[in-house]
């Protein structure tokens, strides 16, 4: 499994083909600044969530992330300031992303509804052990290239809309692409494009129900369209359902042990062949909003 598994990857390297390069989530609304810099002090609070994601378990060389975010708006409520940090290893390449993001808010007098533009400028660092790779031709000088802390500068961009009960967002989190040099084994980091929008509603005392999609685009991938709805019991018990269309369905069940504090697992399993290969991912997330201006919380943030 592992020769094919690193078999694939290569192809995908050296070939014409690009599929998605970015980590992706099962529970993605609640790493939000991941994707969109323009998110930073949206919750008007200072707010950190991590994630950890083991895809396809028990294919070795699989993908494995973890991913740290943390922002606030700032002392002049209009400016909000977050950093981001991601850890993704996928066969012998392993990324490292330090983002920094700023946003900016426009309120309006007529209606509750903020407008954010935001901006992210970092690094990232590559690591690639290209000698791991199976090959029938073990002499290929392509595979003796490798990387160590190869620093690679990024900046990205977004919008972000959002009201009381429902939210829209659009993104390019990188901007800058390497490019590609077709006599050698080069790492080539395309373009991603993204999409976000939802809202919640609350059918009674008990239940909010709160849906939500992302389209993800890249050049010469097909759109990759991920749809979720989630079921939020008493403020307390979220229950959702996650599809990845062509790719992956799956859920997600989180507690909220305050209104601060909340604990959440993802699981989802492979639709494409994949699955007999491998028993599933699995996602865990804690996040954590704290205090601001001693301001009370008196309800969760849905998105």
């Amino acid at each position: 499994m592992k020769r094919i598994f690193c078999t694939l990857l290569l192809m995908l390297m050296i070939g014409s083909l690009y599929a998605q390069q970015e980590a992706q989530f099962t529970q993605y609304m609640d790493n939000m600044l991941y994707y969109n810099p323009a998110y930073a002090g949206s919750r008007d609070l200072i707010s950190v969530s991590g994630i950890h994601r083991q895809q396809w378990v028990g294919m070795e060389g699989a993908p494995m992330t973890q991913s740290l975010s943390l922002h606030s708006p700032l002392k002049y409520e209009s400016l909000g300031l977050g950093f981001s940090m991601l850890n993704d290893r996928v066969g012998p390449i392993n990324q490292t992303w330090l983002n920094l993001d700023f946003s900016y808010t426009l309120r309006f007098k007529q209606h509750d509804g903020r407008l954010s533009f935001g901006l992210k400028g970092g690094i990232n660092l590559l690591n690639a052990r290209y000698s791991q790779l199976y090959t029938p031709d073990v002499n290929d000088p392509k595979l003796a290239q490798n990387y160590s802390n190869n620093v690679l500068p990024n900046i990205g961009a977004g919008i972000y809309y959002h009201s009381k009960h429902w939210f829209i967002g659009a993104a390019i989190p990188r901007i800058v692409q390497s490019i590609e040099d077709p006599t050698s084994l080069t790492y080539v980091d395309k373009r991603h494009y993204y999409i976000t929008f939802g809202g919640y509603f609350n059918i009674n005392r008990m239940l909010k129900i709160r849906p939500s999609g992302m389209l993800k685009l890249t050049e010469n991938a097909p759109i990759a369209i991920d749809a979720t709805l989630a079921f939020i019991f008493y403020d307390k018990i979220w229950i959702g359902g996650n599809y990845r269309v062509m790719e992956s369905g799956g859920g997600f069940l989180q507690y909220q042990f305050s209104p601060q504090f909340k604990i959440g697992y993802g699981f989802d399993v492979s639709t494409s062949r994949l699955f007999r290969h491998n028993y599933g991912t699995h996602e865990i997330l804690l996040s954590y909003d704290f205090l601001y201006k001693k301001r009370a919380i008196t309800s969760p943030r849905y998105f």
